[in-house]
């Protein structure tokens, strides 16, 4: 299987990227790819000759779905920052990433796995719903409400009134 082993090599990152998205923690972004390719290696023949790319994002949205049930608690980050960084530099997008990474990781499991697969992934809202075994109304629904749940969320929202990132 050594064209399993050239595939892993070349799609690390981009999976793993998508596993972060999810999981918002590389470690556990990292756990979430390796427990996928150890499920995929065995179907690998089936998976190369379509599109595996889509194949293991999928495999990576409904095994994080699955994955925790229970969430820890036992560290939680801070909502404010202590002080906030003067204007101008490239730190400002460094900042706008940090937000929206909290406003994503604030989303329920399912609206942050159906961004994931539909706007990281590319995926059509059909096969989105396929991936996730969910309706396509549903997935409309949890899209539509997870877009406005980033509209309107208020750390965005200030940040973005600021001007930063733009």
């Amino acid at each position: 299987m050594e064209d399993f082993e050239a595939y892993v090599s070349a799609a690390w990152p981009r999976l793993l990227r998508s596993a972060w998205l999810l999981t918002h923690d590389w470690h556990r972004a990292e756990d979430l790819v390796q427990t996928v390719l150890a499920r995929a290696y065995g179907r690998w023949p089936r998976i190369r000759d379509g599109a595996p790319d889509a194949y293991l994002r999928a495999m990576l949205a409904s095994t994080y779905l699955s994955w925790w049930r229970r969430r820890w608690r036992g560290e939680l980050p801070t909502e404010q920052l202590p002080e906030r960084p003067a204007g101008g530099g490239e730190l400002e997008g460094v900042e706008l990433r940090h937000l929206l990474a909290g406003a994503l990781a604030r989303l329920p499991r399912q609206q942050r796995a159906v961004l994931m697969l539909r706007y990281h992934g590319d995926f059509t809202e059909a096969d989105t719903a396929r991936a996730l075994g969910l309706r396509i109304g549903t997935v409309k629904s949890h899209t539509s409400r997870a877009l406005t749940a980033l509209r309107h969320d208020p750390q965005l929202r200030a940040l973005l009134s600021e001007g930063v990132g733009r």
